[in-house]
C-alpha cells in the first residue's frame, strides 16, 4: 500500500501497487509505454526501434477500484 498517492477518482489515500501484465506471444510479462505517435511496420506491428521505453507502474484504489497509471522508470 502506498501512502502518499490519492485516488484522482475519489481521493481516497493507500494505493495498492501493481503492474499491467502484458501476456502476449513474445511478450515479457508486463506493459511498457512508448514514446510517440503509434506507427505500424509493414507487418502491421509496433515500430518500437530507437523509442525510449518506460515501465508501467500501475496503482488501484481499494475503495473504488480506479487504476492510476504512471511510467516513470526505463525499461529495456
Amino acid at each position: 500500500m502506498t501512502t502518499d498517492l490519492r485516488c484522482t477518482h475519489c481521493g481516497n489515500t493507500g494505493l495498492d501497487q501493481g503492474f499491467v501484465e502484458d501476456s502476449g506471444q513474445g511478450s515479457l510479462g508486463y506493459a511498457r509505454w512508448v514514446a510517440g505517435p503509434l506507427e505500424r511496420g509493414p507487418l502491421g506491428g509496433a515500430k518500437r526501434l530507437g523509442r525510449p521505453r518506460f515501465q508501467i507502474d500501475a496503482f488501484r484504489c481499494p475503495h473504488c477500484g480506479h487504476l492510476e497509471l504512471f511510467a516513470m522508470r526505463q525499461s529495456g
